[in-house]
């Protein structure tokens, strides 16, 4: 069973064995002269006492690669395509599984075999991307400290692995249901972009508490930030009572700080015509304060392991829906 795996499926590894194979080698010669890049501007940076500013003045990579390195972002949803959409639906469109299943092969033993193998190169293969990306942009995370940043988070560590899964899984289980190539492929789609922006977009940032840190109001320093790489959840002013102090929500003199309208106390309305600075000595003194929300640099593996455990665990409810289904219909 193995070996008809094999030959039912190794144009799709070679395809895939090859492309990777080139992405590996666009990788490793610009992620090494992009290494060499950075270690020589820590150098000269250092001999100067210019290494704060290397992050605005050194400029890695290019916009070519980049593009190429968020593009893997679709890798996970085109394993899931062309690999789990076709795998049980076109046996069950064809007929083919009927005949499998007269031989000596049974179901569950036809079944294991194929989403075994499927399961183990989408790992291997989701894997794999994600590691060369990983270590393509270290130099990248070291200078910006974009670790977190939407986008970048997605393509590196772990969870790439278990988008992998989840995508592989969400072909079979659809192709399983609907038996019928095409929609299958459809439903593969549209289900795993949308659950990825939902858990994202609405999900990630609540896997743990965030932080929130609040300043004294500056003139020279109007909205924190936090050296390092971290998570922006939100950012802004407060008033005394800790409420927003937009003046959105209120009546009264407004000024705009960094964008965020912000209604005067009326003891600093007489203030408008003055300096600036005396506005922000008024605000602080009359309580009002900056803060930022924020997830820490350390908590990101803590947040790679919670993504990448929710999607292994949808990917094997998938698993066991294809099982279900196959084993029961029809029997």
């Amino acid at each position: 069973m193995t070996w008809l795996v094999w030959r039912q499926h190794r144009n799709q590894a070679y395809i895939a064995a090859a492309a990777l194979a080139l992405f590996a080698v666009v990788m490793l010669i610009t992620g090494r002269q992009m290494a060499s890049q950075y270690h020589s501007a820590l150098i000269s940076c250092a001999a100067t006492h210019t290494c704060s500013d290397l992050a605005t003045t050194l400029n890695l990579g290019s916009p070519v690669l980049f593009l190429l390195i968020n593009l893997t972002l679709l890798v996970p949803c085109l394993l899931g395509v062309f690999w789990g959409g076709p795998l049980v639906a076109r046996e069950l469109e064809t007929g083919t599984a009927q005949f499998a299943w007269t031989q000596s092969i049974s179901r569950s033993r036809w079944l294991a075999i194929k989403v075994g193998w499927a399961m183990l190169a989408a790992a291997a293969w989701g894997g794999a991307v994600s590691a060369l990306v990983t270590w393509w942009s270290s130099p990248v995370n070291a200078l910006q400290h974009q670790n977190f940043r939407a986008g970048q988070f997605d393509v590196q560590g772990i969870v790439p692995v278990s988008y992998a899964l989840f995508a592989v899984a969400l072909g079979i289980a659809a192709g399983a249901v609907l038996r019928r190539t095409v929609p299958a492929l459809a439903t593969t789609i549209g289900v795993f972009v949308a659950l990825r922006v939902v858990i994202a977009s609405y999900v990630r940032p609540h896997y743990m508490t965030a932080v929130t840190k609040t300043y004294r109001l500056a003139f020279a320093h109007p909205m924190p930030s936090i050296p390092g790489s971290y998570w922006q959840v939100s950012r802004g002013i407060v008033g005394p009572g800790g409420q927003a102090a937009s003046s959105a929500a209120h009546s009264g003199v407004g000024v705009s700080i960094n964008g965020t309208l912000v209604t005067l106390p009326p003891a600093c309305n007489s203030l408008l015509s003055q300096d600036p600075p005396k506005i922000f000595s008024c605000l602080a003194a009359h309580g009002y304060r900056a803060f930022i929300t924020y997830q820490p640099a350390n908590r990101y593996w803590a947040f790679q392991g919670i993504e990448a455990g929710i999607f292994a665990l949808l990917a094997a409810a998938l698993v066991a829906v294809s099982v279900i289904v196959v084993l029961r219909r029809d029997a």
